[in-house]
């Protein structure tokens, strides 16, 4: 195994407003690997991103609140509003163009995959350095007929819900053609990690929110993991590798 990946969850949002331009600068001036973000699709069908399908939760003020689905918001109504990063939504040609890091795109809503597709198609620098991933694995499957190229990643809360896939966590990475699990902790064990090694997958684990979580990452031998604040798991990482020189 090589270097764990360092992820920014939705940029560095412990320190800047996730999805935001400032957000995913600072997730690269920190010097993550990847920065982890989330596309969505407008009501006059451009891309843009956004976790929640609201705007409330990271509404700045209320010109965001109260306004329905994101989705069923053209982009100009979802521009003009006020975000707690001070602006409205950041659109995905403006993130691509504001960074350089590989890109982890969560595909939030399964309408996006097709303009992802021809977004790809017109810009294939950018697609080269995305890893696409989704709790959805329908979205990941049309990804890997509309754009096979990019990487693909199942995630899911824990391997008990892995499991929940008619034919097990198995099935569930042939079905969506997935080179990456993106995994909770809970109730995974070095078994588990060994089966995935052995269908060449790679692992990553998440939430990163302690130094115990990062020992945990190391023992299993993990790829990456996401944090909320980046800047701080590396640090935990540097302590978890010098523990291990030091034994």
């Amino acid at each position: 195994m090589g270097k764990m990946l360092i992820v920014g969850h939705r940029g560095a949002m412990a320190h800047a407003p996730e999805n935001s331009l400032e957000g995913y600068a600072l997730a690269e001036e920190i010097g993550v690997d990847e920065i982890e973000l989330d596309v969505r699709l407008s009501a006059d069908e451009e891309l843009f991103l956004l976790h929640d399908a609201t705007l409330d939760r990271t509404a700045g003020e209320d010109s965001a609140r109260d306004l329905g689905p994101a989705g069923e918001m053209t982009l100009a109504q979802l521009r003009s509003v006020v975000l707690d990063s001070g602006t409205g939504v950041v659109t995905l040609g403006e993130m691509y163009e504001a960074t350089s890091t590989v890109i982890q795109l969560e595909i939030k809503a399964p309408e996006t995959v097709p303009y992802l597709a021809r977004y790809f198609a017109d810009h294939p620098d950018h697609a080269a350095r995305t890893q696409l991933t989704s709790f959805k694995e329908e979205p990941l499957r049309e990804a890997r007929e509309l754009f096979p190229d990019v990487p693909r990643g199942i995630i899911r809360h824990n391997i008990a819900t892995a499991e929940e896939f008619e034919g097990g966590w198995q099935a569930l990475v042939e079905h969506t053609g997935a080179s990456r699990i993106c995994i909770g902790f809970e109730g995974l064990t070095a078994d588990h990690v060994q089966a995935f090694r052995d269908r060449g997958l790679e692992l990553h684990l998440w939430p990163m929110r302690s130094i115990e979580n990062m020992r945990e990452a190391v023992r299993l031998g993990a790829d990456g993991t996401t944090a909320d604040d980046p800047a701080l798991a590396m640090d935990w990482l540097r302590q978890v590798e010098s523990e291990a020189t030091s034994a």
